[in-house]
């Protein structure tokens, strides 16, 4: 039976799914079943920042694979010390839980916040602030943090306790404060709330607004960590350190990772028992963090990041004088997107996809490129060329 077919018949349908189906890759390539290559800058949704077949992660799990896979969190676990180890290095952080998944990872940033704050001030100090046009995943605790209608639409009642204000708004955020606050939980950059990218004091000013009122602040850096915007952890370009970091997608490039980064204090009411994940941190998963981390870790892979994204953008902005289609574009590290007028956007992706190139759309006009971060300059040049190729002949038709 095709693929389709199969899909069709078997899979509940919970995703509006594309009928291609692809059977290999190869760093930012991709081949479907019937050998025709594609130029993938979706990549998983920011998930695959090392591409397709990465050295580094093939070898990391074929080495694991034949030692140990799963132990239970029963037992110390070596590779998890490891990983937990390197992370924390890099973080400025002092502690780190494990579990598979972004969702996972922003769970326990609100268990671990609102147990903190119960712990240390009162019963009522358990909400959390969080931004408009938010994505923090699909569980119940997260999708409530979520603000965005679209997502939270029957599913009803939703975990209370999260108040919701405008993102990039510290006066918003500051008159929203009460006696009940225990954090505020935000994304350095918003991604599927459309690459919404902040003021450049934004991260900084919100830091000293939460030490000022003693309540937690919690980074939701799932989409934007692990060196998408040009530095491992994204906060590291404003010089803060938040209370706590959720991260996954990058940390395991495809394999299910997730983890929470998080200071002492948050440590300081950790006991066994208050939260736990079966999977989170197993051998093999954390083997393949500690591969990955050594590649993007590196000063040189990180600048190259930052060069291919400022190349990107310089030709996003010359699209945009030459199709007035274009609204707008912005971006920061691999992280770009363009907004498109009058609904074209859902268009133009499909026609870049006959035409052998991959990327999405989001908040219906615009699109994203969150291409692998081992993209070369020539790839993203093919990337533009096609992008130019279709809004001039959407042009030519409107």
């Amino acid at each position: 039976m095709p693929t389709h077919d199969l899909f069709q018949k078997y899979v509940l349908p919970t995703y509006a799914r594309i009928p291609l189906s692809f059977v290999k890759g190869r760093g930012a390539t991709l081949w479907d079943e019937s050998g025709k290559k594609y130029l993938d800058f979706v990549a998983g949704v920011a998930v695959n920042n090392l591409g397709y077949a990465h050295p580094a992660m093939v070898k990391a799990i074929k080495a694991q694979a034949v030692r140990l896979i799963h132990l239970s969190n029963l037992y110390e676990i070596r590779e998890q010390g490891l990983l937990a180890s390197e992370l924390i290095k890099y973080s400025g952080l002092d502690k780190a839980f494990f579990c598979n998944s972004g969702a996972e990872a922003v769970e326990a940033c609100i268990k671990l916040a609102r147990y903190y704050s119960i712990k240390n001030y009162s019963s009522d100090r358990y909400e959390i602030i969080v931004c408009e046009n938010s994505f923090h995943g699909r569980t119940l605790g997260a999708l409530s943090a979520t603000a965005q209608k679209k997502y939270r639409e029957g599913f009803g009642p939703l975990v209370e306790g999260f108040k919701i204000v405008p993102y990039d708004d510290i006066e918003k955020i500051s008159g929203a404060i009460t006696e009940k606050t225990c954090a505020v939980l935000v994304e350095p950059v918003q991604g599927e709330g459309g690459v919404n990218i902040p003021d450049a004091s934004y991260l900084s000013r919100l830091r000293e607004l939460c030490s000022q009122k003693n309540i937690l602040l919690i980074l939701d850096e799932v989409q934007v960590g692990m060196g998408r915007l040009g530095s491992l952890f994204a906060y590291q370009q404003t010089g803060i350190t938040p209370d706590m970091v959720a991260l996954a997608k990058g940390l395991g490039c495809g394999f299910p990772v997730g983890a929470v980064l998080a200071s002492d204090k948050i440590a300081s009411v950790a006991r066994p028992g208050i939260h736990a994940s079966t999977f989170g941190g197993n051998p093999l998963a954390c083997a393949v963090g500690l591969a990955i981390l050594s590649v993007i870790s590196k000063k040189s892979f990180l600048e190259k990041i930052l060069e291919k994204g400022s190349y990107f953008l310089q030709i996003l902005h010359k699209l945009k004088e030459k199709h007035p289609v274009i609204e707008n574009v912005r971006g920061r590290g691999l992280m770009l997107a363009c907004d498109l007028k009058d609904d074209l956007a859902s268009q133009v992706v499909a026609k870049a996809r006959d035409k052998g190139m991959l990327f999405n759309c989001i908040q219906n006009k615009t699109l994203r490129f969150v291409p692998p971060l081992v993209v070369t300059k020539a790839e993203i040049k093919k990337a533009a060329l096609i992008l130019d190729q279709i809004l001039g002949e959407l042009n030519m038709t409107s």
